[in-house]
């Protein structure tokens, strides 16, 4: 079926699609999927590409909460792609032809079928950049929800993609930020990004004399927890000045977490779990992404250091766990 073909029939396009598959922990295969045409409320997506998320980790190593086989596609959510076909009330901007960013949990695949309220469309201006939405509308959210001002001291510990993304955000609305890691690399990007003062992820107690000497003794207005474990956890908390606010951000898999809560009351900080469940709240930061990409406050290419084609999902995973030397955040695409 050709293009024009596509989009002179927009409601009746059916395809077979490609999926990779999930079909055991460390195992991926590839599948043909027969996609019907978009239903009400819905779109037929012709994916461009996915990002791979830190999320998917504990199925591809095996939690043993999880069912084998996934759905094909399942369950990659950072898809990007073009409208190929619409549903019957489906509203013009989502028309066929139309490049959007979707939060379709099958998009480890070269089509899939998306809710409509949950597929934003992707202006001219970005031309044919990769735009894995949910992270960057993830970002745009823990941004808002951090309530960062120009001249207050924001500490980011951890610099993966999502700490990056959070480091240009607060240097360039005017935060002084201290960017903290593991990895040299990451600071490197960190710089690159705005941060005005870089340090290595280091034993809580250390790094908090560090900033005190940075801050004269202050600590940190802000302080973003964005790796998901428990070392940096325990230094975020540490970092938080009187009345300051530490937002979670990592995404914290494998077990309970313990804090500081003596601490915490001490200072009286506020603690911001980042962590949106409302699709409504992810599809207002994707639109928000959209807009801080086009007014130059996100800059979220250079940080996809790593591509990969549809077949190769088990490698892009890999990575994603052993985050080789330059690795920030891993994308498979269709081209």
């Amino acid at each position: 079926m050709t293009a024009a073909q596509d989009l002179a029939s927009p409601r009746n396009v059916a395809v077979t699609a490609t999926a990779a598959v999930l079909a055991r922990p460390g195992r991926i295969e590839t599948q043909a999927v027969d996609l019907p045409a978009p239903g009400a409320g819905q779109v037929l997506i012709r994916l461009e590409g996915c990002g791979v998320c830190s999320s998917n980790l504990a199925p591809w190593e095996g939690a043993p909460w999880f069912d084998y086989p996934f759905p094909p596609g399942s369950p990659g959510h950072e898809g990007w792609g073009v409208v190929e076909a619409a549903g019957p009330d489906v509203s013009g901007s989502l028309a066929a032809g139309t490049r959007v960013a979707t939060l379709s949990d099958r998009a480890y695949a070269t089509h899939c079928l998306a809710d409509a309220a949950a597929t934003v469309p992707l202006p001219a201006s970005l031309g044919e950049h990769p735009f894995p939405g949910e992270p960057l509308g993830c970002a745009m959210n823990i941004w808002r929800r951090g309530g960062i001002e120009a001249g207050q001291t924001v500490a980011i510990v951890g610099i993966g993609f999502l700490g990056a993304l959070l480091t240009q955000l607060a240097s360039r609305a005017g935060a002084r930020v201290v960017a903290i890691s593991r990895r040299s690399f990451s600071l490197e990007v960190a710089r690159r990004a705005g941060a005005h003062e870089t340090l290595e992820l280091a034993d809580a107690g250390e790094l908090e004399g560090r900033l005190a000497e940075l801050t004269d003794g202050t600590l940190c207005d802000r302080v973003i927890e964005a790796t998901g474990v428990q070392q940096a956890l325990d230094a975020a908390s540490r970092l938080v000045r009187v009345r300051g606010r530490l937002v979670i951000a990592g995404f914290h898999q494998g077990g309970p977490r313990t804090v500081d809560m003596q601490l915490w009351n001490w200072r009286g900080i506020d603690v911001v779990n980042a962590h949106e469940r409302d699709p409504a709240q992810y599809v207002r930061g994707i639109r928000d992404a959209v807009a801080a990409v086009e007014d130059g406050r996100l800059e979220p290419w250079p940080l996809l250091t790593h591509r990969y084609p549809l077949d190769r999902l088990g490698d892009a995973l890999r990575d994603t766990a052993q985050r080789p030397d330059g690795f920030l955040k891993a994308i498979v695409t269709n081209d």
